[in-house]
């Protein structure tokens, strides 16, 4: 089989997230309010056989097509391939909810091209949702093309958090405060789904704190290329940064601006 160039890589690596993602979807459904028993591991976060299932269901997609690859993901950790194009997986995102009966959690899979997250998807089982995007092609929900609000002004905009619990002991959790204090409404402990907010045009800014890549790598090709803009905290590119920060484009800079101003002030 002759190499793909990057176009082509781009375009294979749409379909092969959405199906990686509607893969482990389907592996963990079996699961789903069945009893399972769920684990602590090191860090203190859940794991339950349905991870297991999943990852394996998504390592399998990712690899027919993309047997060079390296892969990095939550429950296993890094698995050795190309330095240049690295799959970014977490095989059940929301496993606390998972494990409590709740409706928003799903695989989420990405890729990143020489340093450059190009394609991701995400699954959300319950609502039998796939949301998938990459670089140049759009973002869509079950194939119909999703964007951003055009919302400008913060009064009038939704902002969604991850967990506030870790967010607020930072030195930017005066600044998420304040922005809460300002908007029109706030939603908390969404975890994928609170994301998917700002790519639907439901919510203006999503902000997250205490995460890892696999938790929103995927999520930052699809609020892209829905139109919105995506960076950490501090508004960098960094991937293994402490939390980031998605919105419509619009009010970034606003966003930007109060989170770090708060950041500062305490130091």
């Amino acid at each position: 089989m002759a190499p793909m160039d990057s176009s082509e890589t781009i375009r294979a690596a749409f379909r092969v997230a959405r199906d990686a993602a509607r893969a482990g979807a389907a592996a963990a459904l079996p699961y789903y309010r069945s009893g399972v028993r769920s684990e602590r591991k090191p860090d203190g976060s859940l794991v339950t056989k349905a991870d297991q299932a999943a990852e394996d269901s998504i390592l399998n997609i990712i690899r027919a097509t993309f047997p060079d690859h390296s892969i990095l993901t939550e429950e296993t950790g890094a698995h050795a391939g190309r330095d240049d194009a690295r799959w970014i997986v977490d095989p059940l995102d929301g496993t606390h909810r998972f494990a409590r009966g709740m409706r928003f959690w799903g695989p989420m899979v990405a890729l990143e091209l020489e340093g450059e997250i190009v394609a991701g998807a995400v699954a959300l089982p319950i609502l039998k949702e796939v949301y998938v995007a990459a670089r140049g092609e759009g973002a869509f929900r079950d194939y119909q093309r999703i964007s951003v609000s055009r919302r400008t002004y913060w009064s009038d905009s939704n902002v969604a958090i991850g967990s506030l619990a870790r967010l607020l002991p930072t030195p930017h959790g005066a600044g998420a405060l304040e922005l809460i204090r300002r908007a029109d409404y706030c939603f908390a402990g969404g975890d994928l789904e609170s994301g998917l907010l700002v790519a639907r045009g439901e919510a203006e800014v999503w902000i997250e704190y205490g995460v890892k890549p696999w938790d929103v790598a995927a999520i930052k090709i699809i609020v892209e290329e829905a139109g919105g803009r995506f960076t950490d905290i501090n508004g960098g590119a960094d991937l293994n940064a402490p939390g980031f920060v998605a919105t419509n484009g619009a009010v970034h800079d606003e966003v930007m601006g109060l989170l770090n101003a708060s950041s500062a002030a305490h130091s």
